[in-house]
């Protein structure tokens, strides 16, 4: 028999999640440690991947020259496509006004809220570690990310003999955490089907409360549903098209399985190993590119996470009745913005990220009830956009270096 490719492993096993979780609601604890043990291992290698493959594609962009204009190109896109994400989400709430006459009634408790999100100075200064390897063990990826940018220059800056011997190391150890992913990568529809059976199952329980729950909340995860896929349907492949000179739909199909990957998982840090990979084997995009650009991306360009939250906050503030003007809504804009370099790449952390905006505009953290319930969907559909518009920029810059792409 022909080998099924590997989106159509996670396809299917979308499926039979969804009916395993409508249909043995009780037996879920049988098949949710596939997902766990999935999400472990993927987690596992995450910091080695990353550590090993900025230091790798630092050596190898070379000198002070190459790496600022490839970290200027990566910036500017990473705050361009998440400017436009977030007017989008400002001109479809405003228009629609999901928030006028919400049913206040129903909220629902969030711990650790409060101060859960760090100020744009705290993100700065928590960006230089004060230990690395406490930086290792709480995965802050902003200071790993940095001290790897900061080693890997300075290999190029040292003795040839130093210089050889650490960039043969680092190279190599990239090319085993690669191999250790795409063995991870074979469990992946496993993964998927404990999962998302998980999640149906916590759901179907309760089926009239579910129906009521999306009725009361329809307009406002319709509104961020239209703003996710005006951005990942018009605005990211017209840029692809415009500027990075390829086309958009192949490198969807390119694409597949990590965006399915981060569909189910919630996690574009967790996705990170297969967006690699596709980018780099699928796309053609350089390991240059790839190993620079993707796990900064992960963790700083959020496009999905940056779009929802300025939604949810004018949601949030149409609900109470609070007139937000033009310099209110201008801080919306700013403070989504830099919240969503802050966030984390991991399932639900925009919820967290939420109180930055909502403290920024002076609205009540209680507010962040009324989205909860319908959080855990739109939170599957962001973070798809978050990894789509990664991959995009990877592919717009190696385009913009002269690179040659399969798509």
């Amino acid at each position: 028999m022909k080998k099924i490719a590997l989106h159509w492993q996670i396809l299917i096993a979308l499926v039979l999640a969804v009916i395993y979780g409508v249909f043995f609601p009780t037996g879920i604890e049988y098949v949710a440690w596939l997902g766990d043990l999935f999400l472990r291992a993927l987690k596992m290698v995450i910091i080695p991947l990353i550590l090993s493959s900025i230091i790798s594609g630092v050596t190898g962009i070379g000198n002070v020259e190459n790496l600022g204009r490839l970290g200027a190109k990566t910036l500017t896109y990473y705050v361009v496509t998440s400017t436009l994400a977030i007017l989008i989400g400002l001109f479809l709430v405003n228009m629609i006004t999901p928030g006028v006459g919400a049913d206040l009634g129903f909220e629902k408790e969030i711990e650790g809220l409060a101060g859960g999100g760090r100020s744009l100075p705290e993100t700065l200064l928590y960006i230089v570690p004060s230990n690395i390897f406490e930086a290792f063990y709480n995965s802050e990826m902003l200071s790993i990310i940095f001290f790897a940018i900061l080693f890997g220059f300075f290999i190029t800056r040292v003795d040839d003999k130093y210089n050889v011997i650490l960039t043969d190391f680092f190279n190599s150890v990239f090319e085993v955490m690669m191999k250790i992913t795409m063995f991870i990568i074979k469990f992946t529809p496993l993964g998927i089907f404990g999962i998302v059976a998980g999640v149906v199952g916590e759901q179907a329980g309760d089926a009239g409360a579910l129906l009521d729950l999306f009725g009361r909340l329809g307009l406002y995860s319709l509104t961020v549903i239209l703003a996710l896929l005006f951005h990942s349907l018009i605005t990211l492949p017209i840029i692809l098209k415009v500027i990075g000179r390829s086309d958009p739909f192949k490198h969807f199909k390119a694409m597949t399985t990590p965006l399915l990957t981060a569909f189910s998982t919630s996690s574009s840090n967790a996705t990170l190993p297969l967006t690699m990979d596709a980018v780099e084997h699928n796309s053609g995009v350089s390991n240059k590119i790839t190993s620079f650009t993707l796990p900064l991306g992960a963790t700083i360009n959020m496009d999905g996470t940056a779009l929802y939250e300025c939604i949810a906050a004018m949601f949030i503030a149409q609900a109470y009745g609070v007139e937000l003007g033009v310099v209110e809504q201008f801080i919306v804009v700013a403070t989504a913005l830099l919240a969503s370099i802050g966030a984390a790449g991991i399932p639900m952390a925009g919820l967290i990220m939420m109180s930055v905006i909502l403290s920024a505009v002076g609205l009540p953290l209680e507010g962040v009830g009324l989205i909860l319930a319908v959080d855990r969907p739109l939170d599957m559909l962001r973070t798809t956009v978050n990894v789509w518009s990664d991959s995009c920029g990877a592919a717009v810059i190696a385009k913009t270096e002269g690179e040659e792409l399969k798509i």
